[in-house]
């Protein structure tokens, strides 16, 4: 019998998803929990698994559509039972056969495919998953490598952008011979030969200036096959330098047979051809840029999922929360020693240490003496609501746009578990598995700016939380620095730069001032943060 299966709620509430990827063909045998499909919310990228065990016996969207949860999703011939469908294909078979035979085609893979599994007893290998984040499929698709083919090198077999246009440069290096083999430029010459004829039939503009292309096209590619020479020696007579210097030709660049003496020879009539060649060519490439030919100005892409996720939070956030931002620098050379005295004791467990759980600890500790930088505005309440409990957001870069995901309860987590436990986090936002929990309930949020470039930025809050810090990149900068005895000196220092937002409906900007100064209080002592 047939299973109609439709698209689930894979987000806590989403409406819709856009279908990624199938994961499976018409006619495939399923196992239930088997992902059938990769789906995309405005949360994360989520597997859909089969209901059932059983054969697929239409996928009713392509990829890239966007589906409505609740819309059939996945008609399946369950394993097993009878398939009223088929037995009625059936019955029209024996009835009448040359109408049974026509139809043959829509419904005989399945059929055919269930029946050899049936006898066999062997289900057919399901086709093999293809583990790869959505930006590369979208790659894949816009340079027309088919996904399935390209062999991954990242973590687990995972394909990399490196991998697909290591590809598509692979196919594209293959065209030339193919061209060859089916003498590609022969045909062209002759489709051009051609064109004349077939516009006088189309009077139609569009048609004479594709012609005009076709033509063009044909003159360059009969040309492409006069090549450079590229030789560092060529002899000629006095005529013919002069023939080649009027034609803007290099001699040494003109195909010839001849010989003087051993060495290339070259006639008036070799620098001729070759410059009409040059011409040709020339016109063919005109012709392609002025019709577009050689690649679009522009394209476009759907404006949703993740992207536009980000977009409707940074909207309501820039127009709902007054921003004011606050600048400042700290100098973070004890820090960096610290650091660099525990990285060999994190790495004996396998953790990488970074600067970032230092940063989250010294940000807890400011906001349990600043508990206005921890709160939240209940607008519908008209009231200022204090937490006491502090989760932070690590904004992370992915490559479908910023992701928050959220380490809770930092205040009562060691340096070592904030480091795991993050990187662990960051991890799963950037290959797309992490859970639509994980990315929510920060209290406050960090955002690293310096990975990329930059020193300052105008970071938007997460809404509706109260700040937001950004870090800068960690610099040797002069500063003067005074010794136990108040002697000044110039010293090259680590100098970070912070940059914070804060909501001004709730936070004034010497309390954003106040705040920043006691970060940097922890950062420039770390001991401190021992006590924490």
């Amino acid at each position: 019998m047939t299973k109609e299966f439709t698209l689930p709620d894979v987000g806590e509430g989403v409406a819709e998803g856009e279908l990624v990827s199938w994961l499976v063909e018409t006619g495939d045998t399923v196992s239930e929990d088997q992902p059938v499909a990769e789906v995309e919310t405005d949360k994360a990228l989520v597997e859909v698994p089969s209901p059932v065990d059983g054969t697929v016996r239409e996928l009713h969207w392509e990829e890239g559509d966007v589906v409505p949860v609740g819309d059939l999703f996945v008609t399946y011939n369950v394993e097993g039972e009878d398939d009223p469908a088929a037995a009625s294909a059936g019955a029209d078979t024996t009835d009448d056969g040359e109408a049974t035979t026509a139809a043959e085609p829509d419904t005989g893979e399945v059929t055919n495919d269930s029946a050899v599994d049936s006898e066999s007893g062997d289900a057919e290998t399901p086709s093999g998953h293809v583990f790869a984040p959505p930006s590369v499929r979208r790659l894949a698709r816009e340079l027309g490598v088919a996904i399935e083919t390209v062999e991954g090198t990242g973590p687990s077999g995972r394909i990399t952008d490196g991998d697909v246009r290591a590809a598509a440069q692979s196919d594209a290096q293959r065209e030339p011979d193919v061209e060859s083999e089916t003498d590609e430029p022969t045909d062209s010459a002759t489709a051009g030969a051609d064109a004349e004829p077939e516009t006088d039939d189309d009077p139609g503009g569009d048609d004479a200036a594709t012609a005009a292309t076709q033509a063009a096209y044909a003159r360059g590619a009969a040309t492409a096959q006069v090549e450079s020479a590229d030789r560092e020696k060529t002899l000629a007579a006095p005529a013919t330098r002069k023939l080649a210097d009027e034609e803007g030709v290099d001699l040494n660049a003109v195909p010839t047979d001849e010989e003087r003496d051993g060495e290339a020879f070259v006639t008036q009539e070799a620098v001729l051809e070759y410059a009409e060649a040059q011409r040709q060519a020339q016109e063919a490439d005109a012709a392609a840029l002025a019709t577009g030919e050689t690649g679009p100005r522009e394209r476009r892409e759907p404006f949703r999922g993740v992207r536009k996720t980000i977009s409707d939070a940074m909207v309501e956030s820039k127009f709902t929360a007054p921003h004011v931002t606050h600048h400042d620098e700290v100098d973070v050379t004890k820090l960096v020693e610290t650091r660099e005295r525990l990285k060999p004791v994190a790495e004996e467990q396998g953790i990488g240490l970074t600067y970032m759980p230092f940063i989250m600890k010294a940000v807890v500790a400011a906001l349990s003496e600043h508990p206005e930088m921890n709160a939240v505005l209940d607008e519908e309440a008209e009231e200022i609501v204090y937490r006491n409990y502090h989760n932070i957001g690590v904004a992370t870069a992915t490559d479908v746009g910023l992701m928050v995901p959220v380490v809770d309860d930092v205040d009562h987590k060691s340096m070592l578990q904030l480091s795991s436990e993050m990187n662990e986090l960051v991890t799963k936002a950037r290959d797309r598995t992490i859970a639509p929990d994980e990315l929510r309930g920060s209290t406050f949020t960090i955002t690293n700016i310096g990975g990329i470039g930059g020193e300052y930025a105008t970071p938007i809050i997460n809404y509706p939380e109260a700040g937001i810090l950004a870090v800068g990149e960690i610099k040797r900068k002069p500063r003067v620095v005074t010794d136990d005895d108040g002697t000044e000196s110039i010293e090259p220092r680590s100098v970070m730069t912070l940059s914070l937002s804060v909501d001004h409906r709730i936070i004034d900007g010497a309390d954003a001032a106040r705040f920043t100064n006691t970060v940097m209080q922890y950062l420039e002592n770390p001991e401190l943060l021992l006590l924490e």
